[in-house]
């Protein structure tokens, strides 16, 4: 595996931390901001459901998944911007073995 630069490796795992960051203010709102505002939300239905209840048992969930897509496409999109390439990583890699 190639190494790189301490300054951009700093700068990359600073990037990727800064989007977790977001991605953690995210799941926190649609797990338990909905739960704390619940009571103003009963008014609004979806399908028949209150909006609270289809929040929980659908929304959150739908969130979550949809966070997994967007952080694997902006991960890979953050490792092109630093220069880092699984599959040159593995061609430089193949058939050396690694003492840990």
């Amino acid at each position: 595996m190639k190494k790189i630069e301490k300054v951009k490796a700093d700068r990359y795992f600073r990037e990727k931390n800064i989007y977790m960051g977001v991605y953690l203010v995210i799941w926190f709102i649609a797990s338990f901001g909905v739960v704390l505002i619940a009571e103003s939300l009963s008014s609004y239905t979806i399908g028949g459901f209150p909006f609270h209840y289809f929040m929980g048992a659908q929304g959150a969930v739908v969130t979550f998944i949809l966070l997994l897509f967007v952080n694997a496409v902006v991960s890979d999109k953050i490792d092109r911007k630093y220069g880092i390439d699984a599959k040159k990583n593995e061609a430089l890699s193949y058939g050396k073995t690694l003492d840990h």
